[in-house]
C-alpha cells in the first residue's frame, strides 16, 4: 500500500544524498528561464544509484496504481521522463511511447514516437514539475493526436501555484512522490541546511520569478 508521507521524506532524503537536489541559499543557481534558485534539481542522479532507482520505480507504480485507474499505456516525456517512464512501464507490464519537446525535423514529423493504440487511455510520466509548461505540452500533443490522457506522475514538485493552476486550466490530474515541504522539513533534520536558511527558502518559492533580483 502506497504511503504517501513516508515516501515524500524518503525520495527527499535520498535526493538530497545523491545531490540530484542542491541547495545553495548564499550561491543560487540561475535556470534555463532566467529565474535565481537557490536550489536545483537533477533527477537523471537517480539513474545512477540502483538501489534508488529502484525504490522510486516502485513508489511510482504504487502510486500510478493507487490514484489512476484504467492505464493501458505509459508516456514518458523528452527527455529526462524517458528513463522513468520506461522502468514503470517495465514494472506494470504496458505499452510504452514518449513525447518529444517539439516535432521531429525530418520524416513524419511527428512528436509522439512508439504505438499507442486508439481507446487505450495514456499516463504521462515526467522528473519533475516546475512551472507545469513543458509537461503540459506533451499532454496537449498526445491529446491532439486523438488519445485520452489520464493524468501525470512525477518523482518532484516545487509546489508552485502557477503549476497547479496550469494543470487545473488543462484539466489534468498531476501526483508526485515528493514535493518542496518535504524538500525543506527534511533538509532542515538532516542539516542539510542552517535553520536560518529555511525562511529565505520559503520565499523563494512564494515568488521565484522576482526572487534574487
Amino acid at each position: 500500500m502506497f504511503n504517501k508521507t513516508e515516501t515524500e521524506q524518503k525520495v527527499a532524503e535520498f535526493l538530497l544524498q545523491i545531490k540530484a537536489i542542491k541547495l545553495q541559499p548564499a550561491n543560487p543557481f540561475t535556470w534555463a528561464s532566467g529565474w535565481k534558485s537557490p536550489i536545483y534539481c537533477d533527477n537523471r542522479v537517480t539513474l545512477s544509484h540502483p538501489g534508488i532507482r529502484t525504490y522510486i520505480r516502485q513508489r511510482l507504480v504504487e502510486m500510478i496504481q493507487e490514484e489512476f485507474a484504467g492505464v493501458g499505456c505509459v508516456a514518458g516525456v523528452a527527455t529526462a521522463g524517458i528513463p522513468q517512464g520506461v522502468l514503470v512501464a517495465q514494472e506494470l507490464g504496458l505499452p510504452f511511447a514518449y513525447v518529444r519537446s517539439k516535432p521531429k525535423e525530418h520524416g513524419t514529423g511527428s512528436m509522439i514516437e512508439g504505438e499507442i493504440k486508439e481507446g487505450q487511455r495514456v499516463l504521462v510520466i515526467e522528473d519533475l514539475i516546475s512551472t507545469g509548461k513543458s509537461s503540459l505540452q506533451a499532454v496537449e500533443a498526445l491529446r491532439e493526436a486523438g488519445h485520452e490522457v489520464v493524468g501525470l506522475a512525477a518523482i518532484f514538485s516545487y509546489g508552485f501555484d502557477v503549476a497547479a493552476e496550469n494543470f487545473k486550466q488543462a484539466k489534468c490530474r498531476f501526483a508526485t512522490l515528493s514535493n518542496y515541504s518535504a524538500l525543506l522539513k527534511t533538509a532542515e533534520e538532516g542539516q542539510y541546511i542552517l535553520p536560518d536558511d529555511v525562511a529565505l527558502l520559503q520565499k523563494w518559492r512564494e515568488n521565484p520569478a522576482e526572487w534574487g533580483k
